[in-house]
Formats: structure tokens, sequence, C-alpha cells
């Protein structure tokens, strides 16, 4: 999936600054606020949606127990139940080929906290240890430095690593193998259904036909080609 997301960058850069511009990827990240990215290659189309943490499942750090690893995995499984959140016209055929769902929430907590745990606090104590070894050198300006560069940076990094006090958020990744594209001229979206913190949703369309920059809302939720 990875690959179809590089080749819809492709595309986009290909047929335009303005719409490479406009399918940006994770470039704002504003609660209630969500992006489709929607590309055409051949008879494929691929639909990537970028959503803050806080539209999915109500927060945005690692989850803190099991309650919160539950609400992600509902959302994980709601995500990946494509037929739930669009409703492509039957005519052009389209069945799904492939899906990744992914998000920063679990990564933050799963991945890297053990090794900044272990790379910080290790390098943290040999920093003592170098200091103990050079007790001659000039202990007041050496602490001060150690308290400006270590302390005041090692916390802030803590907690971005942590995720507390970073933008977590859901990437879903869609492939559709379409046997009529031509006749695929809208699709609708229950996305404001599904997840009603949602206020609006910036959709970006590139297709043989069109190339629009449009705003969903929970009363207007049709995507036109």
């Amino acid at each position: 999936m990875k690959t179809q997301l590089t080749l819809i960058a492709g595309l986009i850069a290909c047929h335009s600054a303005i719409a490479a511009d406009e399918f940006r990827q994770h470039d704002a990240h504003v609660h209630g606020h969500v992006e489709f990215n929607i590309a055409q290659d051949g008879s494929d189309l691929l639909v990537e949606i970028t959503a803050p943490g806080a539209d999915i499942v109500g927060f945005e750090h690692a989850p803190v127990n099991d309650a919160d690893k539950q609400k992600i995995a509902d959302a994980v499984k709601t995500l990946k139940a494509v037929d739930g959140i669009f409703t492509i016209p039957s005519a052009a055929n389209c069945v799904l080929a492939d899906v990744h769902v992914d998000n920063t929430l679990e990564s933050h907590d799963e991945h890297g906290h053990d090794e900044h745990k272990e790379h910080d606090h290790e390098k943290h104590h040999d920093d003592h240890k170098d200091h103990d070894d050079h007790k001659d050198h000039d202990h007041d300006k050496h602490h001060d430095d150690h308290k400006d560069h270590d302390h005041g940076k090692h916390h802030d990094d803590h907690k971005d690593h942590d995720g507390h006090d970073g933008h977590g958020e859901f990437t879903a990744q869609y492939q559709f193998s379409c046997q009529n594209l031509e006749k695929l001229d809208y699709v609708d979206t229950k996305w404001f259904t599904l997840f009603p913190s949602t206020e609006k949703v910036s959709v970006n369309l590139l297709t043989d036909s069109a190339q629009t920059a449009t705003e969903l809302t929970s009363k207007q939720t049709r995507i036109q080609f």
C-alpha cells in the first residue's frame, strides 16, 4: 500500500503543482478536520484517509488502559470495513483489492518508548559518570549546562516520544479495482455518521476527468467526480 501512496503523489506531481500542494499528507492537524485523498491509476481507484485520533477514538495519546486499546481496535475494524464508509455506484463494478489501516497512537506506545528509556537514561547515567571522572572541570558551569541541555530537552523529548503532547492520528489506505471506472461519477460517505466528532472533510480528487478540491460536511456527504 505504501507503493500505492507513492503512486498517488507521483500522479499528482505529474498533473500540476497545485494538485501536488493540495494532496499534502499530514500537513495540518486540526481536531474535527479529516482529509480524503483520491486518485485514479488506470482501472484502480486509490483512497487515503487521514484523521486526528480525537475524531476517531476521542484521544490522541498512547493507550493507557484496556479501554483505550479496545477503542483503537474497534476503530481499526470500522475503518477496514470500507463498505460502511463509502458507497460506490454498482455500475462501476469496483471491488476492494487492498486495505491498510495504521495509527500513531499505538506506535508511540509500542515502538521506541523502551528504546527511548534505554537510550536516554543510559546516556544520562553515562554523562553523570563522565562528570564524576572529571571533577576538576568547572563544576558549576557543567552543572548549569547539564540542567539546561539535558533535563529540559530530555523531558520534552520524553513527552513527544510518548505521544502525550503529540498529535496521534489514523491513516486508512484503500485500493479499489474497477471494471467500469468511467461509470464512477460519485462516491457517498457515511464518515460523519460513524465519526460524529468530525466537522468537515477536505477532499482532494484527481482522476482522468476531474481534478478538484472540495469540502464535505454532515449535510453534504457526496463526492462528485
